[in-house]
């Protein structure tokens, strides 16, 4: 019984890179399986945001300081390596388009819907980040249209045209299921307000973990379909190399600033505002500073990687999605290290007590 319980610990704690180890293995079944993952992660994110309450919805400090971090970091970035480039190098127009486009792409795309269930199952604020994915996926959409002629005049791009095909794009897989799981809330108290009772929505204990297992399993075939992608098209081996590792530095920079910006700027005090433990309880055992420091370093780390392919697919060189799609190797690494670093914490935590 104990061997059992050790390997579904160890299977938990690792899920993320074993999920990507699947996929790559088994992509040539996998990448036959996207048409599965626009109802997964609306199922995903629908019993995610089943366990907040839209009253708890907030705009904090930190919000402001790494969207305005994240923006400005992501256009800086474009110009920094376009100008160095052109001086510093002997690559090609187009290869140091393709690098700088990718590496902004990387940093100026917003949070990723499921950034909300890493940070939950971290200890982090569910709620909070609810609220910034909604704010960054809002202001990606403003900015894209604006910035991306800048970069891109040849795309001819649209101001409106974009914003409702960003819109478009993201509605379905975030909004929908944020309003589906307040209408069941507002539904479900109604009923029992009319019969009198004081009893309130709340999600079991069996479906509060449902999330991060449909995304598990989401993960699975999006690494077989981005396997296939990369052993089916044509790329510079030196262009690769750079977008890799400049992916995988733009990673780890924005989880750290992510978790620098939530740690000076933590969220509250422990006391009223608190409900953290309530709708996760990993947050238990951590100071609403460290609540925040994990919540704000998935909001500027985690990006939605699937919207930043489709925007350079769209609007820039498309060779330039390279970048992003090596981005969801290096943030799912990084996630299931901290899942297993988390869960050893915890363990130490529970004997000490």
């Amino acid at each position: 019984m104990l061997k059992v319980k050790r390997i579904v610990l160890f299977l938990e704690r690792n899920a993320l890179a074993l999920a990507m180890l699947v996929g790559v293995a088994g992509f040539p079944i996998f990448r036959h399986m996207t048409g599965l993952l626009p109802p997964m992660i609306f199922l995903m994110l629908f019993f995610t945001f089943c366990k907040i309450n839209p009253a708890d919805l907030r705009l904090r400090k930190w919000h402001w300081i790494v969207l305005g971090v994240q923006l400005l970091l992501g256009i800086a970035i474009y110009y920094i390596l376009d100008y160095g480039l052109r001086l510093a190098s002997t690559l090609s127009s187009k290869d140091i388009a393709i690098i700088s486009q990718g590496l902004m792409l990387c940093i100026l795309m917003p949070t990723a819907s499921a950034a909300a269930i890493i940070a939950g199952k971290l200890g982090g604020s569910i709620q909070n980040l609810t609220s910034f994915t909604l704010l960054s996926n809002i202001a990606t959409a403003i900015i894209v249209p604006i910035f991306f002629p800048v970069v891109n005049p040849e795309a001819g791009i649209e101001f409106w045209q974009a914003f409702w095909m960003i819109l478009r794009k993201i509605s379905p897989l975030l909004i929908a299921p944020f309003l589906a799981a307040c209408l069941l809330r507002y539904i479900y108290d109604q009923y029992h307000k009319k019969r009198g009772s004081d009893k309130r929505f709340h999600l079991s204990r069996r479906l509060a973990s449902m999330p991060f297992y449909v995304w598990v399993v989401t993960l699975v075939i999006l690494m077989g379909d981005l396997t296939y992608s990369l052993l089916h098209q044509q790329y510079s081996l030196w262009t690769i190399v750079i977008l890799c590792v400049g992916s995988l530095i733009t990673c780890l920079m924005q989880f750290g600033l992510g978790k620098w910006i939530g740690y000076c700027h933590p969220a509250g005090t422990k006391g009223n505002d608190y409900k953290d433990v309530l709708i996760n309880p990993a947050a238990a055992n951590y100071t609403m500073q460290q609540v925040s420091q994990i919540t704000a370093g998935q909001a500027f780390g985690q990006k939605n990687t699937t919207l930043a392919i489709w925007m350079a697919q769209a609007y820039l060189v498309p060779i330039a999605s390279m970048a992003p799609a090596a981005y969801i190797i290096w943030q799912n690494l990084f996630n299931s290290t901290q899942l297993m670093l988390a869960g050893r914490a915890a363990e130490k935590h529970k004997k000490g007590a």
